[in-house]
């Protein structure tokens, strides 16, 4: 069933969305996986507590060793079934680190961010999952194949081009974010008036600059 909705939808993409069928040579296989980045950074900035909103089956959230962690999903993984929105409506801990691996649309993942930046801890980081997609059906919404980023890259665009957050994505594992609570050192500045509204072909050709694009190996250089 879900293969055919799948094949549904990417049809409905091939009609109505656009026609960019370029794709990014983007290769993961030999690069660390999030969870030794994020890892090195706790380790590296002495951090003792972590948020993860989306943790499926736990694939990175049991792999992350910290004194206080908390996971939330709705469905599946972690250790608080709800949704990241309920969650946040009700908490109260402030995060050393928060990881945002949920729903991969533009709406939600802004509204995780913005919520995440309410309970970080100062000198805190957050991550962000899946920035950089290779093809328009990688991002596509909604979904039409197994291999999914969603459009997160455009929440995270929106993101660069405020002044009090610096941030960057970092080359490997499907992108990952990073946003701190500081003057921007590299700020974007966009004419969009509708980050939603964004093109893919945008985003194709512009992405190391729209999204400031690092390496692994320069990740504690940026959280200093």
């Amino acid at each position: 069933m879900r293969k055919i909705i799948f094949r549904l939808y990417k049809i409905y993409h091939f009609i109505f969305n656009e026609k960019i069928y370029q794709k990014l040579n983007f290769f993961w296989d030999d690069l660390p996986s999030r969870s030794i980045l994020i890892q090195k950074v706790i380790e590296h900035k002495k951090f003792d507590s972590y948020l993860e909103i989306g943790c499926a089956n736990n694939e990175n959230f049991d792999k992350i060793l910290i004194k206080k962690k908390i996971g939330v999903d709705p469905n599946s993984g972690g250790n608080v079934k709800m949704t990241s929105d309920a969650f946040f409506s009700k908490n109260k801990l402030l995060f050393d680190i928060i990881f945002i691996d949920g729903l991969h649309t533009y709406k939600q993942v802004k509204k995780d961010i913005n919520n995440s930046l309410q309970f970080l801890k100062e000198g805190g980081v957050i991550f962000v999952h899946d920035c950089l997609p290779r093809s328009i059906f990688e991002q596509a919404v909604p979904r039409c194949q197994f291999r999914w980023t969603g459009d997160v890259w455009r929440a995270f665009i929106e993101i660069r081009n405020i002044e009090n957050l610096d941030s960057c994505v970092c080359y490997a594992d499907m992108g990952l974010g990073i946003i701190i609570k500081r003057k921007n050192s590299n700020q974007l500045k966009t004419n969009f008036k509708n980050f939603s509204k964004i093109k893919f072909k945008d985003y194709f050709f512009n992405y190391q600059k729209y999204l400031n694009i690092i390496t692994h190996k320069e990740i504690i250089k940026f959280i200093k």
